[in-house]
């Protein structure tokens, strides 16, 4: 959602993204990283120059561990967010909510995009943090599960990321179906800093990634429209021909 957050920012509005662990959990090239650095550490800068990027106000750390991908040791770890106690991450992130006045908030769906477990932790206690702090607005950022399956059947130069083909995603989960779909926000004319805040994070999305390689045309298609599920207040209406185009309203 880089183009929701750069519009919002653009418009005025106070953007605060809060990132739940630090990253240290993937996979580089040898000597990508600097003698000494750790990927937490780069992770952590590269956060800040796409937040910069944005135009974001905040981009904050609650300080948790990265769990890793479903089923790998990492999710067994303390520390990591996937273990993280429910009451005790919500009420981290509940103060932060409260101390910056949010009225929207955005998290995750309950699959978390494709899966990943701190993505589903995000989900988890992003929903109860906004109880605690009362906000009554609330988003779930998502995936459209029937655009990607069109755009997948268009071939390679039409990947929407997980394709219908790849075991490795499940796409009866990832995202929502359109008629689930509150929200749609029209981001084409912000696609340019959306492009180069992916290309901050080069420990995650490498120069000859199919991220930054699709041709204009196609990542309009793919990325130019990003797509919610409005939880709070519950929306009312049909879906598709009622479909709001903006979060801020």
């Amino acid at each position: 959602m880089g183009g929701t957050l750069a519009r919002a920012a653009a418009e005025g509005h106070k953007v605060v993204v809060v990132t739940a662990t630090d990253g240290a959990v993937g996979e580089v090239a040898d000597g990508f990283l600097d003698p000494g650095e750790s990927l937490a550490a780069r992770r952590s800068v590269e956060l800040q120059r796409a937040a910069e990027i944005l135009g974001i106000d905040r981009a904050l750390q609650l300080g948790y561990g990265d769990s890793g991908m479903m089923g790998t040791a990492e999710n067994e770890h303390p520390g990591c967010f996937w273990r993280a106690d429910l009451d005790e991450a919500a009420a981290k992130f509940a103060a932060i909510l409260s101390e910056e006045g949010a009225d929207v908030l955005t998290v995750y769906d309950s699959y978390g995009g494709y899966g990943h477990p701190d993505h589903i932790q995000v989900h988890r206690v992003g929903h109860a943090a906004a109880r605690l702090a009362g906000i009554e607005r609330v988003y779930e950022v998502s995936m459209n599960r029937d655009r990607i399956r069109a755009l997948n059947s268009m071939g390679p130069d039409g990947d929407d990321g997980p394709r219908a083909d790849d075991e490795r995603f499940d796409l009866d989960k990832i995202g929502f179906a359109e008629s689930e779909i509150t929200t749609a926000v029209d981001v084409a004319g912000w696609l340019d800093t959306k492009r180069a805040a992916m290309a901050a994070h080069e420990s995650q999305v490498a120069e000859d990634s199919w991220f930054l390689q699709l041709p204009p045309d196609v990542f309009v298609q793919s990325f130019g429209t990003e797509w919610f599920r409005r939880v709070t207040p519950v929306f009312v209406g049909d879906p598709i021909a009622d479909r709001e185009g903006w979060i801020l309203d």
